[in-house]
This record gives C-alpha cells, sequence and structure tokens, in this order.
C-alpha cells in the first residue's frame, strides 16, 4: 500500500469541506487528456457520492523544464493567488490545446482577474517553486502518470471511472 507522503495542507487546493469522511487527491497535468476526463468523473463522484467530500488538486506537470503544462499549472496557481483556481483549473483542462501564454493571459481576463497581475506573476515564475514542491511531493508519494488519486492517503491503484472510485470512497468511509 503506498501512502501520501505529503499530508493535506491548509494551503492545498480543496474543495469540500475539512470534515469530510472521505479525502480525495488528485495529482493531475493540465496537458494530460486522461485529466481532462477526470474532471468529468470526479464531477459525477461528488454529485453521486451522497455525502460530502473533500477533493484535492496538486500538479503534477511533466519534468521537461518550462513545459506547458508547468506554465499552466503556474497560472492555475497565479488565478488561485486571486481567487479562482478551480475556475482556471476546469478552463484548462477544458481548453488543453491552447495553453500558451497568450491564451493564458485571454483566461485570466475572461475569469475576470487583475490581468496585469496575473501576466507579472507568469512571467516571473512567481508560483514555479510551489508546483515543483507538488510535483517532487507527487514523486516522494509514487506518483509516475497522471491522474492519480489518492483516497483518505492511500494510492488509489484500480480504474478511475466513477463507479469504481465510488466503490473505493464509500470502503474507506
Amino acid at each position: 500500500m503506498v501512502r501520501l507522503s505529503l499530508p493535506v495542507e491548509p494551503d492545498d487546493h480543496i474543495m469540500g469541506p475539512d470534515e469530510a469522511k472521505v479525502t480525495l487527491v488528485e495529482y493531475g497535468s493540465y496537458d494530460c487528456p486522461h485529466c481532462r476526463q477526470a474532471l468529468g468523473v470526479l464531477a459525477e463522484v461528488r454529485q453521486r457520492y451522497g455525502s460530502p467530500l473533500r477533493l484535492v488538486y496538486r500538479h503534477f506537470p511533466q519534468e521537461t523544464k518550462r513545459s506547458i503544462s508547468e506554465r499552466a499549472a503556474e497560472a492555475a496557481e497565479a488565478a488561485g493567488a486571486q481567487g479562482k483556481f478551480w475556475e482556471m483549473h476546469a478552463h484548462l483542462l477544458e481548453n488543453q490545446q491552447a495553453l500558451d501564454d497568450a491564451n493564458l493571459i485571454a483566461y485570466a481576463t475572461m475569469l475576470g482577474l487583475d490581468t496585469p497581475k496575473f501576466a507579472s506573476d507568469l512571467e516571473m515564475g512567481v508560483y514555479a517553486g510551489r508546483v515543483l514542491r507538488q510535483f517532487q511531493s507527487g514523486r516522494d508519494s509514487g506518483v509516475h502518470s497522471t491522474p492519480t488519486f489518492f483516497i483518505n492517503g492511500v494510492r488509489h491503484d484500480d480504474y478511475w471511472d466513477a463507479d469504481t472510485l465510488l466503490t473505493a470512497i464509500r470502503a474507506a468511509e
């Protein structure tokens, strides 16, 4: 059984109540087509679960220096600093074919962010260290590909379709 090396922390991107019986951590990448699929699967799981579920997202971009997935992760963090992480997160996954800087800035504008601040944060690499720390925590937790899920701190090594995830989540209650 592989466990999460870094427990969920208050500065993680968290959706759902702290007192939820189950915490689902996803390590993902914005250029991964499976992570795009997981966005819909997780929405279905949250709808069908029937109890509060705490969902946590952590970045696991491609390992190449300054990859498009790393840049998109930094954009999500910059949006998060302005209170719009989850909105940017969904938008990046839904628009994987357009993750260049011009589009990232256009998405920030569309979401009503302070675009000059967003662009500056992106250009200065303000959140590069945070993305790298999340990536390293994934490595330390045995993440090799995306998406990878942990349910209450234990890596989920089965399929991640809605039915299978729901069964595992209910077993972890």
